[in-house]
């Protein structure tokens, strides 16, 4: 019997990625660079693929690459339009709230297990307004491993104090959330509306094209 559902964070509850794009559009916008702004996006995104998303010196390490240092006037302009196009575009996904409510109803616990740092993953939830819907949250700073370590998980389990067959893993990441869940035994859901990826065969217990699919998913998973 299905007793609690495990959540990924970005991609999953947020259009992170979404948010992401914008502020930094607005934000290469703003520096006034002598480059075109799609090559200036193109570089920030090479990067991030080089350390992370949650990078908060990107914009220092652009400067220092593209002029040799840091013109801090570009780059107080760029922090500033980020921040402001970041709170403006940190939305969760259409029906993200309701759902929750719906399966708390039902009797589900709900997990929710971040890569992202503590301070940054609860002024997420606040953003939303999803701050109180989780029984238990786990962010790196609380495991101090990603997934798809099983550290986070076995928490998780600890935590709600029930079996990795009773719980369901949804994600948008096939190797970090699927796989890291799989590796316990747990359920899995593919969050497709969040994949950026290019892979096409997703393993997994089940997959859902909108949040709210999840309601009459876990029917299913009883």
């Amino acid at each position: 019997m299905l007793k609690a559902i495990i959540f990924d964070l970005d991609n999953t509850l947020i259009d992170f990625m979404r948010m992401k794009r914008v502020s930094c559009e607005k934000a290469v916008k703003a520096m006034k660079l002598d480059i075109s702004d799609e090559k200036a996006l193109k570089d920030i995104y090479k990067l991030y693929s080089k350390t992370n998303m949650e990078d908060h010196e990107i914009f220092d390490k652009f400067l220092m690459k593209h002029y040799g240092h840091i013109d801090y006037a570009k780059l107080g302009r760029a922090i500033v339009a980020y921040r402001k196009a970041r709170e403006e575009n940190l939305h969760a996904y259409p029906n993200v709230k309701k759902t929750l409510l719906n399966l708390k109803k039902k009797g589900m616990k709900l997990v929710l297990i971040t890569d992202a740092p503590r301070i940054k993953a609860w002024v997420r939830l606040a953003r939303m307004g999803l701050e109180d819907m989780f029984d238990v949250v786990i962010t790196l700073d609380d495991s101090g491993k990603k997934k798809p370590s099983k550290h986070p998980f076995r928490i998780a389990l600890d935590k709600l104090n029930v079996k990795p067959y009773e719980c369901l893993m949804v994600g948008d990441s096939p190797s970090r959330d699927i796989n890291g869940a799989k590796g316990l035994g747990m359920k899995t859901c593919f969050a497709r509306y969040g994949y950026i990826g290019k892979k096409k065969d997703v393993k997994a217990d089940y997959y859902i094209n909108s949040f709210k699919d999840l309601v009459s998913m876990t029917k299913l998973s009883q």
